[in-house]
C-alpha cells in the first residue's frame, strides 16, 4: 500500500479507477474511469439553503417515457396545467436536465439507456418514478422482462403512484419534489456514489449484455 492510499482525505476517484470490461481499448478512452464523488454542500448553512431554493424552483426536466406513463406529460406542459409557472422545463438531453422522470414501466433493454442517462446529468440530480409499474410492474409485474422496483438499480428521490396519475398528481409530485429539494432531502445522487458497487451489481445481474461504460459521465 502506497501512501496516497493511506490517506483517508484523497478523492476516491483518484484511489480507485474502473475497467470498464467489455468494452474495446478504443472505447475505455471515451468515458470516464474514474468512479463519481458526491455533491458537497455549502460549509455556509445559508448559502445551502439559497441553492437549494434555487434548485427547486428551476427544474429542468429529462423525461423518459417507457411506456403509457408518458401520456400524461404531454398535458402537463399545456395552458390548462401550466407546470412551467412552478418552474418546470421539459429539456432534450441529461446534460441539461436535473430530474429525471422515468414514466411507465422499465424492461431490460430500457433500464441500459435509463442509466445512461441518469449517469450523463450533473449534479445535484433528481429522480421521480411515475406510475406503480416504476414501484412493484404494476400489470407486468410477473414479466419476464420488466423491472420491478427501479431503486435498485437507480436511486429515486420520489414516487408518484397511479396506472397511470393524472397531470393534477403530477403537479403534486413537483411541489413535493420542490419541498424535499429546499429541505435538503433529496440525496440520491449521493446514495448512488457511496453505495456505487451495490446500484453497478444490481444493474449487471439483469443485463447481461453489458457492454458500455461502468461510469458514462
Amino acid at each position: 500500500m502506497n501512501k496516497q492510499d493511506k490517506n483517508p482525505g484523497n478523492n476516491r476517484e483518484n484511489l480507485i479507477k474502473l475497467e470498464n470490461a467489455g468494452l474495446t481499448a478504443e472505447e475505455q478512452q471515451l468515458f470516464c474511469d474514474a468512479v463519481p464523488v458526491p455533491y458537497e454542500p455549502y460549509s455556509l448553512e445559508f448559502v445551502e439553503r439559497f441553492h437549494n431554493w434555487i434548485r427547486a424552483n428551476s427544474l429542468w426536466v429529462l423525461a423518459f417515457g417507457t411506456g403509457c406513463g408518458a401520456i400524461e406529460l404531454n398535458p402537463l406542459m399545456t395552458s390548462r396545467f401550466d407546470a412551467n409557472r412552478f418552474g418546470v422545463m421539459m429539456r432534450p438531453t441529461p446534460r441539461q436536465a436535473s430530474v429525471l422522470i422515468v414514466a411507465g414501466y422499465s424492461s431490460v433493454k430500457t433500464l441500459k439507456r435509463i442509466i445512461r442517462s441518469y449517469e450523463q446529468m450533473q449534479g445535484p440530480k433528481f429522480v421521480i418514478g411515475l406510475g406503480i409499474c416504476t414501484i412493484n410492474g404494476g400489470m407486468y409485474y410477473d414479466s419476464y422482462n420488466t423491472i420491478n422496483c427501479l431503486d435498485r438499480y437507480i436511486p429515486v428521490d420520489l414516487y408518484i403512484t397511479g396506472c397511470m396519475p393524472r397531470p393534477e398528481a403530477l403537479l403534486a409530485g413537483f411541489m413535493e419534489l420542490k419541498r424535499k429539494i429546499k429541505a435538503g432531502e433529496c440525496d440520491g445522487a449521493n446514495r448512488y456514489v457511496k453505495d456505487f458497487d451495490w446500484y453497478k451489481a444490481n444493474q449487471k445481474k439483469v443485463i447481461k449484455k453489458w457492454d458500455m461504460p461502468d461510469y458514462n459521465w
